[in-house]
């Protein structure tokens, strides 16, 4: 249920016991932004807040949404949903975003010669080292892997992810250097 006040952010979800009467309000008006605070909030955040992107892909009707935050650890948190479904596997959606991140930050530190003495391109893993994020999908028809939706196989949102993570992501960095 907080996972799902997380995704649907200033929705209401009520629940009560009814052997106690207890009524518990899962609401949260931070969306998934404040998801990913939530799951950093024992680690040492790097830059605060999260960062925030999202874009619609008006001719597929899809709507992507993203919150990311780096921390001092060595792991990568990454959570993707499909229309509030936990897709554990991840799928086409993830590609994307993986895909995209790596390119904006290798794009970013070429071009503001941050790699300069190094002479290497950053891989994907170290791009998403100590990450945390959530990313969130809404597709109007999402074709899965299995019953149990744990890897979403649409082809078609890999690309839509993709590009929408990729403009948002170098416009964020562009327009704030030092978080970047």
């Amino acid at each position: 249920m907080r996972e799902l006040s997380y995704l649907n952010q200033g929705v209401h979800i009520y629940i009560t016991d009814e052997r106690s009467g207890d009524i518990h309000d899962f609401m949260n008006s931070g969306g998934i932004g404040a998801f990913v605070e939530h799951l950093n909030r024992n680690k040492v955040t790097l830059h605060k807040p999260p960062i925030y992107l999202i874009g619609k892909d008006e001719k597929q009707d899809t709507t992507v949404e993203v919150a990311l935050q780096w921390n001092d650890s060595y792991q990568e948190v990454l959570y993707c949903f499909t229309n509030n479904i936990r897709n554990r596997d991840g799928g086409a959606h993830l590609e994307g975003f993986r895909s995209a991140m790596t390119l904006v930050i290798n794009t970013y530190a070429e071009k503001n010669n941050l790699l300069k003495s190094a002479k290497v391109t950053l891989s994907g893993e170290d791009v998403r080292e100590g990450l945390t994020a959530v990313l969130s999908a809404k597709v109007p028809d999402p074709k899965f892997s299995s019953q149990t939706k744990d890897k979403l196989v649409s082809s078609e949102v890999k690309g839509i992810v993709q590009s929408i993570v990729y403009e948002r992501l170098t416009s964020f960095f562009e327009e704030n250097p030092r978080e970047a």
